[in-house]
């Protein structure tokens, strides 16, 4: 983990549910791009931390969130560090090209909260927070960058808003099938 100045970092989750199994030849463009982007968000400046598994250069081999949906979970000293990766670096392809290789999602795949320097956060925390920003929409403890809140916000209401039901959080941490007549 990277040291850093700030009282506070920006925790992402976002969830990807796969097309194809990873060993599938029509994903190869996908996996051939993990090693580079994976090491370009490592150096990127005001990165801290990703969730890897075990053993594994990344954490595309676990499946919390259901066996199709790949999960990752990153920790950056800024909001604007995150964008500047994810917008401004060659991550920017993977975004391009996601419609090849991930279905669409009906509800939310990304959330973002602010959590204490140092702190790691984990795999059910992470679920949890995208639960409530499915469940209660933006909110200073679970946020998109299109509805952010600074951490100081955060800091300031986090007491005033419930986490989701444990029951809640299991069953809406998987996404619904982009072709589910009913979330359409």
């Amino acid at each position: 983990m990277t040291a850093s100045p700030h009282a506070a970092h920006l925790a992402q989750l976002n969830v990807a549910t796969l097309r194809h199994p990873l060993d599938d030849p029509r994903m190869a463009p996908f996996v051939e791009m993990l090693d580079p982007v994976n090491a370009a968000a490592d150096g990127a400046p005001g990165f801290v931390w990703r969730l890897m598994e075990e053993g594994a250069a990344d954490a595309t081999g676990l499946r919390p969130a259901g066996e199709d949906v790949i999960v990752n979970l990153t920790v950056w000293e800024t909001q604007e560090a995150l964008w500047d990766f994810t917008y401004r670096s060659g991550h920017l392809e993977v975004m391009r090209r996601r419609r090849e290789w991930f279905e669409r999602h009906v509800e939310a795949h990304l959330v973002l909260w602010w959590v204490p320097a140092g702190h790691l956060p984990t795999v059910g925390e992470a679920l949890e927070r995208l639960t409530d920003l499915r469940v209660h929409g933006p909110s200073p403890r679970a946020f998109t960058f299109a509805s952010s809140y600074t951490a100081a916000e955060a800091a300031q209401h986090l007491q005033a808003v419930p986490p989701a039901q444990p029951e809640q959080a299991a069953r809406s941490a998987r996404p619904a099938p982009a072709g589910d007549a009913a979330a359409v």
